[in-house]
This record gives structure tokens, sequence and C-alpha cells, in this order.
């Protein structure tokens, strides 16, 4: 059996996540392991072998200790059960008649962003507002729910016990990868009390967090159960009027046979599994995304010329909003060089060969054209690695350059045949395991940049912004700083 190699490092991307731009993904450290974006390899990992590639075992039972039985808890046909559930709500169809919801909470960002630079040009976190946004459209569009008003700050303890559990998540990395033995003593009942006399602070915030995310899930739960069985009048007096995906889902719950039908408790999970993925991804994507903006000044006037050519001042209807070609480019581009999420892993549950698309050449002067793993590898998906593939993409690969999506695509890119849902990219993932929310997350992109740059011009302020690679890619003002912001300048535009 072959040594194998695992890619690793920790840092911001200019300085030692430079391997995740590398033409060749020459080995950086030793291990029991692969960083893999070869697009062949990738099918095989996510799509024709995925019973065989699946999460870690501690990311599956830490999920399922703290958000309960969701979509990112469950495996193997339990999760396609799930899939199979939940796969209508997220369909265009139900995108389109949120999309009047998704207008409105951004209208109330506008207004509150509007107030705080009425006096000119002020310097905005951008990254707090789009965090706020992200939260309350997933509670609206997701659970029928309001977290923020967007108007100040109202504690709200689900929206509070959301945005402390991931960051709390990291700093519990050593507990999470123990999870698959925690989960073995005892019922969850013995768990729980022991759990409470641990001496331990984090832990503590952390058996909070989950109480309050339970008791808040089952509070909104029972209350859409009581309005669905009240009839429809009772649902449409809700917020979002039974529109919502869990209000939906519910009914399509209620109508399942035995067969197909979710147990409560599966339920309820999904509606903290729903907002914990939807809000942090698409947040710092619509972030990184100002932030290029106010880099190239020339791209956001193209884009805010092509929004007013079409809507003026007017709410744009969901099939122009996703049409527009350059507002589409630049989301694209986006998506493409900066994935919220750089890579996942994966653990081999069998041994299995891995095949590759171009051969790779060993430190032993070996060719290797497929690779054989051996049970128990974690195998790293390398989503920015194969988004900036200079073998797929072309020599400028690393460059942001939206107008590469207003003419056909190098014909490398559908010959390479990267296996994600979503244009090429790996962004979303792809297989039994893709995001199921890529649509919404879309859409909410779209909807916050046409209100937005229609009513301000963002330029960079003099502070210096740098992203972090993490679970979830974020910014920070300078190298040094721990918690994420990104402060930008907002100058009103007058369109009178």
């Amino acid at each position: 059996m072959p040594r194998f190699w695992v890619l690793l490092s920790a840092g911001p991307y200019d300085g030692r996540y430079a391997w995740q731009n590398h033409p060749t993904g020459q080995p950086i450290r030793e291990a029991k392991g692969l960083y893999v974006y070869d697009p062949k390899a990738l099918g095989n990992i996510i799509v024709k072998d995925q019973m065989i590639y699946e999460e870690p075992s501690w990311f599956i039972s830490w999920n399922l200790m703290t958000m309960g039985a969701g979509l990112l808890s469950t495996l193997g046909d339990h999760h396609r059960k799930q899939r199979k559930m939940l796969n209508p709500v997220f369909s265009i169809a139900h995108m389109r008649h949120m999309t009047p919801l998704f207008y409105e909470t951004t209208h109330r960002l506008r207004r509150a962003v509007t107030t705080q630079v009425a006096g000119g040009s002020s310097e905005v976190d951008i990254l707090n507002w789009m965090s706020r946004t992200a939260l309350e459209l997933v509670g609206q569009g997701g659970l029928g729910y309001s977290f923020d008003l967007l108007e100040k700050d109202i504690p709200n303890p689900f929206g509070d016990a959301l945005k402390r559990y991931l960051p709390l998540n990291f700093a519990l990395q050593l507990w999470r990868m123990f999870s698959p033995y925690f989960t073995k003593c005892g019922p969850p009942g013995l768990r729980r009390f022991v759990a409470k006399f641990l001496p331990y602070s984090k832990m503590q915030q952390l058996r909070e967090i989950v109480d309050t995310l339970d008791y808040q899930s089952r509070k909104v739960y029972n209350q859409k159960k009581v309005a669905l069985e009240k009839g429809d009048a009772a649902v449409v007096q809700q917020i979002g009027e039974g529109k919502d995906i869990i209000s939906i889902l519910m009914q399509a719950n209620m109508d399942a046979s035995d067969e197909d039908r979710l147990p409560e408790d599966e339920l309820i999970a999904q509606m903290s599994t729903l907002v914990f993925a939807a809000t942090d991804t698409t947040s710092n994507a619509l972030a990184r995304t100002f932030h290029l903006l106010a880099e190239h000044p020339d791209v956001q006037e193209k884009i805010r010329a092509e929004l007013l050519a079409v809507g003026g001042n007017d709410d744009i209807p969901y099939d122009q909003l996703v049409d527009l070609p350059y507002l589409d480019a630049v989301c694209r581009e986006t998506l493409r060089l900066h994935p919220p999420v750089s890579f996942l892993s994966r653990e081999t549950r069998a041994d299995v060969v891995m095949p590759l698309s171009q051969p790779i050449h060993c430190v032993d002067g070996s060719i290797m054209n497929e690779i054989p793993v051996p049970k128990d590898t974690t195998v790293i998906i390398g989503i920015r690695g194969c988004n900036r593939n200079k073998a797929i993409w072309g020599e400028d690969a690393l460059e942001w350059k939206p107008e590469r999506w207003l003419s056909p695509l190098p014909k490398s890119v559908p010959d390479a045949r990267v296996p994600g849902v979503y244009s090429n990219l790996m962004t979303f993932l792809g297989g039994g395991r893709a995001c199921i929310g890529f649509k919404f997350s879309q859409l909410e992109m779209k909807v916050v940049l046409a209100v937005l740059l229609r009513s301000f011009r963002v330029t960079l302020s003099d502070k210096e912004i740098v992203w972090n690679l993490a679970g979830v890619n974020y910014p920070t003002v300078g190298r040094e700083a721990s918690r994420p912001s990104m402060p930008l300048k907002l100058e009103p535009i007058n369109l009178a």
C-alpha cells in the first residue's frame, strides 16, 4: 500500500494557504489522508462511491448531539428519505413565490442602512448587516419566524444562540473529534445529566445553546402545528402566510404515506439545521461580493446600470432577476473564486480505488493513474482547489473576471465533468449530499445586491480586510483580529 499525502496548513489566504492555488497540488505534509481536486476523483467521491466516502463519524455524531437528526446528522437511506421530503420546498417554483418576502426584508435592511449613512459617505460593517439579513431571510423564508426587525438591536434567543454556535464549535474542536465515543456513553438523558456538571465553561455554554435551540425550535413548530390543525385561515395569519419552508414541509409530511413520513423530532431538527447551514455561508458570500465590488468600481457601475435599466427603483420580478447576465456573472465568479466553504472532509468506510483524470507523478518517480485508498483514510474534498484548477479554467483561473461567464466557457470546463450541482463548480457540492438550498442562497444574493446597489455606492475604507480560512471563510480587520468584521464605505445614491 503506497503512502498518502494530505495538504494541510493554517492562516489567511495570501499566506500559508497558498497550496490551494498550486497547479500541481504538491504535498505539504505526509499523513494518512488525501487532498483531492481532480474532477474524476471527485465524481467518485461524491457520486459513484458516495456510500464509501462518508462524512467523518465525529461530524455526524456531533451534529446529532447538538442539532438533532436533521440533514447534517444522517447518512444513507435515512438521509435520502429526508431529502426526498425536503426537495420540493427548494424548487424554483417555490423560490418564485418567496421573492416578495425576500424583497420586503431587504428593503428593511436598506432603510436601516440609509439611516446609518444619512450624513453622506460613511463606514459600515457590511458583514454585520449581511449576517443579520441572512438570519432574518432564512427565518422568514425558512421558518416563517422573524429573528431581527433590522431596525435596532433587539435580543432574540433563537438568533443569539445560532450566532454563538459556530464559533463555539471551533473552540470545542477536540471535543468534537471524540464525540463518537460520547454517544456510546449511555442514553441521551444520562449524557445531558453528566454534561451539566462538567467543569468546563465552553461546554456549559454549548449546553445552554443546544437547550435554547431545541426549546425555540419546538416552540415555533408547535405554533405551526396548531395553525395547520386550525386550517387555512390560521396559517395565513402567520409570518409568510404559511409559505415558508417548514410550514410546507409539515403539511407535506402530514399528507405523506407512513413509509415516507418523518417523525416530529426530525422535522424539528431540520429547523436548526436549515438556519445554521444557510446563515453564515450566504452572508459571507455576500460580504465577499461587496468587497470585490468595492475593489472593482467599474464592475459595480456595470451591475448598477443593468439593474436600473431593467427595474428602475422597482422590485425586479424573479424571472427577470435571475436572468440578468452581468449580475449573474458576478455571482457565479465570486462563488467560483471564493467559495464560502473551501473544503469538506470524508472518511472511507472500505478499501477503494480512486481514479484520476490526469496521472500524478509521485515523489519516488513513479506515475499513478489511480490511487488505492485504504479504509479509514481521511479525504479532503478540495472545493476551492477544483474551482481554481488552471487545467479546467485556464491560466487566468486565479483572477476574478465576471466577464468569463458572458461568453462560452473554455471547452476544458464542460470536458472536465466537474460533479458539482451548480455551474461546473464544486461550491455547492454535488451528488446525494449537495447543498439542498443553493437556489435559496442564489436568490438571496441577487435580491440583496439588486436592492442595495441601486441605493448605495460601495467603496473601500482605509482598513485592511483579511479573509481567513475556516469552516466558513470570514473577514477580519487586519491579521491579528479575532472578531469577524468587514467595514466598507457606503454613499447614498440619489436617483431622483
